[in-house]
């Protein structure tokens, strides 16, 4: 099984996908001041990558999308490009983020032979954050847009992501 704050950040990550689920049109529009809906996905998928896929291997699987770093210009890219992006490198991490331990959680990255200053613990919160962090702003933009009737913020937790122990902890 894997550690329970993976199990957390998919569960994040499906109501990432339910809150920027709009047309190809609405994904591109954006309201000021916040990023378009299809800038999130590529954001975020970015942000996986960097994560996930480049600190633990040094590989860029789709390097088109450090166009979507932090601090980068504002964009409208295409939606269907952006999910199939953010699928393929959430598809890769997820083989990366099954193998990990809570002994692996409190490594700190190596980057070019150098010990940094970032855990890998650290840095799967900070992504699972960063998601709800965009999924309000998805929301808000939705509502600006007009959209109505999509439910409630957070979906169902108890039965998709309930608190699950770290392996052993249990009282």
């Amino acid at each position: 099984m894997p550690h329970p704050l993976v199990l957390q950040l998919r569960f994040t990550r499906s109501e990432f996908v339910r809150a920027a689920k709009v047309s190809e049109d609405d994904a591109a529009k954006r309201v000021m001041p916040m990023n378009s809906i299809s800038w999130t996905i590529g954001h975020l998928a970015w942000q996986e990558q960097r994560y996930f896929i480049f600190f633990p291997t040094g590989e860029l699987l789709v390097p088109e999308i450090r166009d979507l770093a932090f601090g980068s210009p504002h964009s409208t890219p295409s939606a269907k490009k952006m999910w199939a992006a953010w699928r393929k490198v959430t598809k890769a991490a997820d083989d990366w983020l099954d193998s990990l331990t809570t002994s692996k959680l409190q490594q700190m990255v190596v980057l070019d032979g150098k010990r940094s200053n970032r855990m890998y613990g650290n840095l799967l919160q900070r992504v699972i954050y960063h998601y709800w962090y965009h999924i309000g702003e998805n929301m808000a933009v939705r509502k600006m847009l007009g959209h109505t009737g999509f439910g409630y913020f957070v979906g169902n937790i108890d039965k998709k992501a309930p608190y699950v122990p770290e392996k052993g902890k249990r009282a």
